[in-house]
């Protein structure tokens, strides 16, 4: 019979809220099956329900179905009941003292429990929002790494291309200098073309030059003083000769 309800309380439980989920999660724990590798359900931020202080509601809700509304109640008498008639528990000054202050608690916890509770809540909000801003702090950070590197690889992309680039202004400086330094040469060469041209320019006036002077010397001696008047003579009759024709066309 015990171990008839310790499978139907099982069942019971499994089916229930956070505390039955909470005894299966510990059953499970003690197996090395690949369940234990399951992630861990996150921890609620508030408790479960509870009556008359401390009584968790997953216990009503399991005796509900076997015992209806009154059952729980009755366990509980029937059960308080029965320690005190087989002095299981005895009433004595302990019991009075420990009944004073559970009252001293109740009261505390009913006067000052809702102002502590605001007072950890703010305590707790602020601790969140510390993590919170810590956490955006890094989270921004982090993006802005991301994107850091999102730029510097596109910076790694584009560094093929500046090398491009250099590589091709390398090469029009090296045709450049090439095409200078060809320049110099041709100018070079037409100024000693030129030279010699020029040398053989004055070479060939200077031997013109010189047969003039030849001729002319050489015709000058072969001439007699008596054909020079003759010449002379003839040339001074063509004078007047020229001037009369000139002066009768003039006149007519």
């Amino acid at each position: 019979m015990l171990s008839r309800l310790v499978f139907v309380s099982a069942s019971a439980l499994k089916s229930s809220g956070p505390i039955g989920a909470g005894v299966v999660h510990a059953s499970r724990c003690l197996h090395t099956s690949s369940q234990s590798l399951a992630p861990v359900p996150p921890l609620p931020e508030k408790g479960g329900k509870v009556r008359h202080g401390f009584i968790p509601e997953e216990l009503f809700q399991l005796l509900y179905p076997k015992t209806g509304v009154t059952g729980p109640y009755m366990l509980g008498a029937g059960l308080l009941l029965y320690m005190l008639s087989k002095e299981i528990y005895v009433i004595n000054h302990e019991t009075f003292a420990a009944a004073s202050i559970g009252a001293v608690i109740i009261y505390g916890v009913k006067k000052f429990g809702p102002s502590v509770g605001a007072f950890a809540d703010k305590l707790n909000e602020e601790k969140v929002a510390k993590a919170q801003e810590v956490k955006d702090v890094a989270m921004s950070s982090l993006v802005q790494a991301t994107e850091d590197e999102k730029k510097e690889q596109w910076r790694v992309e584009g560094r093929a291309m500046l090398f491009d680039a250099k590589r091709n202004n390398v090469a029009m400086l090296l045709e450049t200098n090439y095409r200078e330094r060809l320049h110099m040469v041709t100018n070079e060469v037409k100024r000693r073309l030129d030279y010699q041209i020029a040398l053989q320019d004055l070479n060939r006036r200077l031997e013109q030059e010189h047969m003039i002077n030849w001729v002319e010397n050489s015709v000058i001696s072969s001439i007699t003083p008596q054909q020079e008047k003759e010449s002379i003579a003839k040339c001074i009759t063509d004078l007047k000769v020229l001037a009369k024709a000139t002066q009768a066309k003039a006149t007519a």
